[in-house]
């Protein structure tokens, strides 16, 4: 069965409370309930990480992603400067995906920057726990064999 790692970065263990109007009300922890349910379905197994600290999510990154077969990574906040995380995802040669709960593009004009995105297989942002959804739908597409 193939892994997929979900990597979420800054503020959203606040989710269900944090900024309800952009971000919803559903917590972190039911959003995950809901990708566990979906992974199951489809077959993957997938393991969840999620910190406030840019060091942790690169040191999860190059440890874990040995094990993973693909990753998916809200990395909040330091999507727009966080060049060592883009490194870090640059050097496990393990495909990725990029998925934010917002729609990046109609927010502040400095969240229409990313520099995670070209170093990813992608990004899906706006749909809120459905990018999550499309991005396992991805991986258990590209995983099948």
């Amino acid at each position: 069965m193939a892994r997929i790692l979900i990597i979420n970065g800054p503020n959203l263990n606040l989710l269900g409370t944090r900024e309800p109007e952009i971000y919803g009300t559903e917590t972190l922890e039911e959003m995950n309930g809901r990708l566990s349910d979906l992974a199951k379905e489809i077959n993957l197994q997938i393991d969840f990480f999620q910190s406030n600290h840019e060091g942790e999510i690169i040191d999860i990154l190059q440890r874990e992603s040995k094990k993973a077969d693909g990753i998916i990574i809200n990395p909040g906040a330091l999507t727009h400067y966080s060049y060592a995380i883009r490194d870090a995802i640059a050097a496990i040669n393990v495909e990725t995906i990029e998925v934010h709960l917002s729609n990046l593009f109609a927010r502040d004009d400095f969240r229409q920057k990313s520099v995670i995105a070209p170093v990813c297989r992608g990004q899906v942002c706006g749909f809120g726990f459905y990018g999550y959804a499309m991005a396992l739908s991805y991986f258990s597409d590209m995983l099948e064999d």
